[in-house]
């Protein structure tokens, strides 16, 4: 359930590529942009900043036993690119992420603390992954988090249920797509 926005509340969208797009997912992937579509609306017309965020795989992945470089991935730039039935703007920020969190080694909290940005709603794809991998960092770096449930989606839907029932209502509020756009709308 979802009590509040904050007055300062940034929408991050995360991986809502054209490479995701093709990737099968437990909902429907129509569903998932029309909401994130609204809410880009209302936070448009409220104006609150959108982030939009892309995964480009590369770079190094670092664990405590050894330094292993990342697989080789396609060179197709199309695949990274933010499908084009979302409603950019150029003054939304973007971001390209290389792991599953979108503030590891991005200027994300950079962008949001320069705006004061003190909530953010989260949506996208994939639930278990970057959307969990992003928010647990969020949680950690203060801010308060909504998820909207009905515009994220996952590969497997235990996966997506575990981080909507057991994670995310530890480091945030979840709540509908129309509950946030009720929140935002009272935003003065």
């Amino acid at each position: 359930m979802i009590t509040a926005i904050d007055i300062n509340t940034a929408l991050v969208l995360i991986d809502l590529q054209n490479s995701v797009m093709a990737v099968p997912i437990v909902h429907s992937m129509d569903d998932i942009l029309s909401n994130v579509n609204k809410l880009i609306s209302v936070f448009r017309r409220k104006g609150l900043p959108i982030v939009f965020v892309n995964v480009k795989p590369g770079g190094r992945w670092l664990n405590a036993r050894k330094e292993t470089k990342m697989p080789a991935y396609p060179d197709d730039e199309n695949l990274y690119k933010i499908t084009d039935k979302l409603h950019m703007e150029s003054s939304d920020i973007f971001i390209t992420k290389h792991t599953w969190n979108a503030f590891f080694e991005t200027s994300l909290n950079d962008e949001l603390r320069r705006r004061h940005i003190t909530g953010i709603v989260l949506a996208g794809v994939a639930t278990s992954i970057g959307v969990e991998g992003t928010a647990r960092t969020a949680s950690e770096l203060g801010y308060n988090i909504s998820f909207a449930f009905d515009a994220m989606s996952d590969r497997n839907e235990d996966a997506h249920k575990r981080s909507l029932e057991y994670i995310f209502p530890r480091i945030g509020e979840v709540g509908s797509t129309y509950d946030i756009i009720a929140m935002a709308e009272q935003l003065q």
